[in-house]
């Protein structure tokens, strides 16, 4: 049995960052999906592809990967780079594009 463990992203509808801070824990088995022969959707037998775990830490998402004896891959997060502005570089005059009135 192969798990992933990541940081997932923060939705759409989310504006903060804090919302993301708990780790992932999904199954990964790409060989029990099979294709329906009439309507052509993907359709699957196993059920652990549904299931995602929650930990607060990824120590503790690594820990229960290794008590149930399940390989495991750690997607390691890239946090963003924020450039810290004010307001009035909003305002900031450019000399390459003059402003016209």
């Amino acid at each position: 049995m192969i798990v992933k463990i990541y940081k997932p992203t923060k939705t759409s509808m989310q504006s903060a960052r804090n919302k993301t801070k708990k780790w992932l824990v999904e199954y990964v088995d790409k060989n029990s999906e099979e294709k329906d022969s009439l309507m052509g959707w993907i359709s699957s037998n196993y059920t652990n592809n549904q299931v995602k775990i929650f930990f607060d830490t990824k120590e503790k998402a690594i820990n229960w990967a290794k008590q149930k004896h399940y390989q495991y891959e750690v997607i390691e997060s890239q946090d963003r780079n924020l450039i810290p502005k004010n307001y009035a570089a909003n305002f900031a005059y450019n000399k390459k594009e003059p402003w016209t009135h």
